[in-house]
């Protein structure tokens, strides 16, 4: 199916936030992600489906002035 991640267009056979994760090889523990501009908890990644035409954020915290 076709998402966009971060304003990118992809093509992906990810059926969850947590399968497009895996498959974007997007580890780590502090950012978040909001499907369709809705912040999806963490702890609900492996249950939020995707569909296509989503559009995905992936937000990274960051610092500076």
């Amino acid at each position: 199916m076709r998402v966009t991640v971060n304003g990118e267009r992809r093509e992906t056979a990810a059926e969850s936030v947590a399968a497009l994760l895996r498959e974007l090889e997007h580890d780590g523990t502090h950012f978040a992600v909001a499907v369709n501009a809705d912040v999806v908890p963490r702890a609900r990644w492996a249950e939020r489906l995707l569909s296509g035409g989503d559009a995905i954020e992936i937000l990274t915290p960051r610092q500076g002035g």
